[in-house]
């Protein structure tokens, strides 16, 4: 995994607003396409352009937008086998308190995709059934990199925790026997972009998404929780590199309060036992900017990278450079120049309903970002 030895490197965190061509092709939910022939085509050419696009932007460490993903978690059940729908809208418990706080606010926010939150039901073994869809993606992104000057790559897949996340075992004898089931089925997608030699990016909301509400039973029943999913997927990268891993914690690009959200300080020892080179954690936006204060407590593991959001997704407004070269600056000083790399809070859309800004601001956020991490070099570097 690069790092910023001479100057600060730039990523994000993976879903790009996607263009209008790939989700007239696309279904709406899950399953297959309308015109498979014709989306494979259209797929490979927009992850083609795509890739150009960060590159001109500035970002170093690109990758396919998730463009070959219908969501950013629940894609997986087109991937793995040993699940059925039920028609039962799965309580959305990962949102915590904020659900009586702001029922009005969520309703708006999620019934445009209220399909994609019908409960799952493990009824047979779980099996990583469809490897060729992330070949698929593998292929069209190291195409694309053939053309373009990007310093590195990744491609994203679910954690554990995250995976299925509206699921229920009816299966498994223990939970435990289910979550380690889940995850091997995952070690699969992680080992098809390992060997391809693409970073693992691993995505890990409901991690942190589901705090709130377990802490109501007890601290302890959520870390109990918590640790059950972090030692499956340490288990699920066992012969991976961890310096191929970035592991990716937030508290969803939904546009709500996030006052259920969790503080960092809270679960950070639980992030920090994952077995990753880098981890890539919200810091822009106005619930979580003050938790660089973390760090001043918190040590960074050795050779590990941090990669903080210094853009966001939750607002409209593109932020200064400034701004961000001096978001950038204050991680520097606490863990070492060398080991930040300037990042973005979440993802910038999954599907139509659910950009979260118009893709012409998204762009410019990510020229802001590599703008600021030019003037954080020269104040790090003295040129």
């Amino acid at each position: 995994m690069k790092r910023s030895e001479e100057r600060i490197l730039t990523t994000h965190v993976g879903s790009i607003a996607r263009p209008r061509a790939l989700l007239d092709l696309a279904s709406s939910v899950t399953g297959p396409p309308k015109d498979p022939a014709e989306y494979a085509r259209v797929l490979r050419a927009s992850v083609a352009e795509v890739v150009k696009q960060q590159v001109a932007a500035g970002i170093d460490i690109v990758n396919d937008g998730d463009f070959g993903k219908s969501n950013w978690a629940n894609y997986v059940l087109e991937r793995i086998s040993g699940f059925e729908p039920r028609a039962e809208r799965a309580p959305l418990v990962w949102l915590g308190r904020d659900r009586d706080r702001f029922p009005d606010v969520i309703a708006k926010e999620f019934e445009p995709t209220q399909q994609a939150f019908d409960t799952q039901v493990c009824t047979s073994a779980i099996r990583y059934s469809a490897p060729e869809d992330v070949r698929r993606d593998v292929g069209n992104l190291k195409a694309a990199l053939a053309s373009t000057q990007a310093t590195e790559a990744f491609i994203t897949a679910v954690a554990p925790a995250s995976a299925v996340f509206n699921g229920r075992n009816e299966f498994y004898s223990s939970e435990r026997e289910y979550i380690f089931a889940l995850a091997e089925a995952l070690r699969e997608e992680y080992l098809e972009i390992h060997r391809a030699g693409l970073l693992v990016q691993v995505d890990d909301a409901v991690l942190a998404n589901m705090y709130d509400h377990l802490v109501q039973q007890s601290p302890v029943h959520y870390r109990k929780w918590a640790e059950l999913r972090v030692e499956a997927l340490n288990h699920a990268l066992r012969d991976i590199p961890e310096d191929r891993v970035r592991y990716h914690v937030c508290f969803g690009s939904w546009h709500l309060p996030h006052m259920s959200d969790a503080p960092l300080e809270d679960i950070i020892e639980i992030i920090l036992s994952v077995k990753a080179g880098a981890y890539s954690l919200e810091a822009a936006n106005p619930r979580h900017e003050h938790e660089w204060r973390v760090w001043q407590k918190v040590k960074l593991p050795p050779d590990r990278i941090l990669i903080p959001g210094v853009i966001t997704h939750h607002v409209m407004t593109v932020e200064h450079p400034q701004v961000v070269a001096d978001r950038i600056v204050r991680f520097a000083k606490l863990v070492g120049r060398e080991n930040v790399i300037a990042g973005t809070d979440c993802g910038f859309a999954q599907v139509d309903v659910l950009q979260r800004v118009p893709p012409a601001v998204m762009w410019a956020k990510f020229q802001a970002l590599a703008e600021g991490a030019r003037l954080a070099t020269a104040e790090l570097w003295g040129r």
